[in-house]
């Protein structure tokens, strides 16, 4: 591999990264099948907005909610396996078993810490102390504007923290860990260590959750946009979703084996921030992961920031008692 190695990371690679839309793949076959992969995306979404903006209180609730998310995974799993995107993704059952790993990670003790340590905390305590009257002006929006402004806020949030992870590298070491993964599937985006998922999840959008319909619905929005930046499937984007939205093609870049690439595509649902900020690349990637693709088990996942971080502060700690030990090269008088 071509390119100059800073610490673990490939730096001016020559990896292939495809850049411009025109420049993708579209899917072929007959009229049905193009026009199934063309709408699917906005048909889900719309339907997400219409479910929860008209379903009855007994219905719209956080169960239904896990459940509806369970739902759509085993959908985009179906269309993994029936429409890859790339052959050289297709899943494993030594690859799903790790995802299902995370999954469990995320759902347990990442939430856990969020419950008693992250940002839930800190929401909990502002809610108790907050003036509802003070928000009327946002309760007085329509839903879908409450929603959107909630996911807006939050991805906004995000978008700083995933940048910070990859410009500071206390918050990078952690965070490096996801970026050894050398496909996307419907389930990589738990694929993590567990302090990097902890750190991603924090924000302060469930500031809203006093709303619980339109925190819902903004949820409901999420998910249905931002499912689709780690999955295996090849879709027709329309041009105004992938303005708007973060695509599988975004986020392949952002994984790829190119270094300037991989510093782009920060926002987990709005790619519009990205392109407010001047970080969005549009293109895709077939070559991920770090270190020329190298796999890691879930051990040196789980240890990797802490070794890593080590051995760093040993070899900054060498260096400097090289140059206090350094013999001075003015001459005493």
């Amino acid at each position: 591999m071509d390119g100059i190695r800073v610490g673990k990371r490939v730096v001016g690679t020559q990896s292939p990264v495809t850049i411009g839309w025109d420049n993708i793949p579209k899917v072929e076959g007959g009229t049905f099948k193009r026009l199934f992969f063309t709408l699917f995306q906005p048909a889900v979404l719309f339907g997400m907005i219409a479910f929860w903006y008209y379903a009855p209180n007994s219905i719209a609730k956080a169960s239904t909610a896990i459940g509806i998310g369970i739902g759509f995974r085993v959908i985009l799993q179906i269309l993994e396996l029936t429409n890859p995107r790339h052959k050289s993704w297709q899943i494993t059952w030594k690859e799903l078993a790790t995802d299902l790993f995370y999954v469990g990670v995320s759902a347990t003790l990442v939430n856990l810490a969020e419950n008693y340590i992250g940002s839930d905390v800190a929401i909990e305590a502002i809610q108790k102390g907050m003036d509802l009257e003070k928000f009327a002006w946002f309760t007085s929006l329509p839903l879908l504007v409450q929603a959107v402004l909630i996911l807006f806020i939050f991805d906004f949030g995000q978008y700083w923290m995933h940048r910070g992870m990859h410009n500071w590298y206390p918050l990078w070491l952690p965070h490096s860990v996801h970026h050894y993964i050398t496909q996307l599937n419907v389930h990589k985006g738990a694929v993590g260590n567990p302090v990097e998922l902890f750190l991603i999840g924090l924000g302060i959008g469930g500031l809203f959750d006093f709303l619980p319909r339109a925190f819902l619905l903004a949820g409901a929005i999420g998910m249905s946009v931002g499912a689709y930046q780690h999955i295996n499937v090849r879709f027709n984007t329309p041009r105004w979703w992938r303005f708007m939205f973060n695509t599988t093609e975004h986020h392949s870049l952002h994984h790829s084996q190119d270094f300037e690439s991989t510093r782009s595509n920060y926002a987990n649902t709005f790619i519009l921030i990205d392109r407010m900020f001047g970080t969005c690349i549009d293109g895709e990637a077939e070559l991920l992961g770090m270190e020329g693709g190298r796999r890691m088990s879930i051990r040196e996942q789980m240890l990797y920031p802490f070794t890593e971080g080590w051995k760093a502060w040993k070899e900054r700690a060498t260096r400097a008692r090289f140059f206090d030990d350094a013999p001075s090269a003015v001459p005493a008088e």
